[in-house]
């Protein structure tokens, strides 16, 4: 794959991530080598399953590495003793 293609698809798929049906603002796309790394937190499990198919179908050919964290968004199932 010649740099061009590949600057060209990692483009296209942060792009892809920003815009479009994901609108997701909260992944970093950092370039190692030729390696990729995808880091940040998302709201929930389905919305990182959704990031990762789409890097998947985008940069099929570019080694990825991921440490995408999902948030706990959920309401505390007890109260918090305060001291």
């Amino acid at each position: 794959m010649s740099g061009e293609e590949y600057e060209y698809r990692v483009a296209r798929f942060r792009e892809r991530l920003t815009r479009g049906e994901v609108a997701e603002l909260g992944v970093r796309i950092e370039v190692r080598g030729e390696t990729l790394l995808l880091t940040g937190t998302l709201p929930t499990a389905d919305r990182r399953e959704e990031i990762l198919r789409i890097a998947e179908a985008e940069l099929t050919g570019i080694p990825f590495h991921e440490a995408l964290v999902v948030a706990g968004a959920e309401p505390p199932d007890h109260h918090e003793e305060l001291r």
